[in-house]
């Protein structure tokens, strides 16, 4: 299994275009994916989903911790983590 975890600092937060493009990244990778927000398990999602995402709630100045476990894990790992650094509006 492979985490990480970094702040966003997305002014908008996830909103629904960075949210798709996150989902249509994840999708790409065969390993079983995890989102979970500042450090709550409760507050988790599967970012496979937009729906997920969205529901999740993210904003500017929220953790999240993004956890991949199967083949492809650093990969997946390393491209949504890229994914959240960019500033999409």
């Amino acid at each position: 299994m492979v985490e990480a975890s970094i702040i966003v600092k997305n002014a908008n937060g996830l909103h629904a275009r960075p949210a798709g493009l996150f989902s249509k990244a994840a999708n790409k990778y065969q390993s079983d994916l995890k989102m979970i927000k500042n450090g709550d398990l409760g507050k988790s999602c599967n970012p496979k989903s937009i729906l997920s995402i969205l529901s999740l709630g993210v904003y500017k100045g929220d953790q999240l911790t993004i956890t991949a476990s199967g083949v492809d894990e650093e990969a997946a790992v390393k491209e949504l983590i890229s994914i959240l650094e960019q500033e999409i509006d």
